[in-house]
């Protein structure tokens, strides 16, 4: 066995070197009950799955029924046992791979979108510019003084990137990311 592929209980390391990691966006409709969130994170650490994106919230009050949206990488074989393994889960509903989906749709991937709020300091010149970039990127300004601005940006996580990687020359202090929330086109739902 290579070194970088040696046995850690991961199910990263069942399949071949040359199968192929794959980003994936999956969305999971769960009761909004205390400790489901930590079940659904207990499954991804107890085998070793990592997480690259974590978004929650209650998209159903009435039903009390919450939407976790994770993105995730592995390969076809892992994946397929994420999904699977979290539709196991007693109070799991729903467990939809957004990126196969979209796939089959013919949509080419999900709608994924991030907001992040960006503290960048500065005066005069940096502070212009920092501003000129902001409105180029279409981040609002949502708190400001004389010495600093908290921007608020939403977009895709690459924009995101983007704009935090022109902000560091210029005074960036600050950042707080929401991870992605996602969803399909098209008349169907979840």
């Amino acid at each position: 066995m290579s070194a970088h592929l040696q046995a850690t209980g991961s199910a990263y390391f069942i399949s071949k070197e040359t199968a192929k990691l794959e980003k994936h966006t999956l969305s999971v409709l769960v009761d909004n009950e205390p400790g489901v969130l930590a079940r659904v994170i207990g499954l991804f650490s107890g085998r070793g799955y990592n997480i690259e994106s974590l978004t929650v919230s209650e998209t159903e009050h009435e039903k009390h029924l919450s939407r976790i949206t994770i993105v995730t990488s592995g390969t076809h074989h892992v994946l397929e046992q994420i999904k699977h393994q979290l539709e196991r889960i007693v109070p799991v509903h729903r467990v939809v791979d957004l990126t196969v989906l979209a796939d089959d749709l013919g949509n080419g991937t999900p709608l994924e979108r991030e907001l992040a709020l960006v503290k960048v300091t500065g005066t005069g010149e940096a502070r212009v510019e920092a501003l000129r970039l902001a409105d180029a990127f279409r981040a609002k300004v949502i708190d400001a003084n004389t010495e600093h601005f908290i921007f608020e940006i939403t977009g895709k996580s690459s924009k995101i990137d983007q704009f935090i990687a022109i902000m560091k020359p210029l005074g960036l202090v600050e950042i707080c990311r929401t991870g992605i929330a996602a969803m399909n086109r098209g008349p169907q739902g979840m």
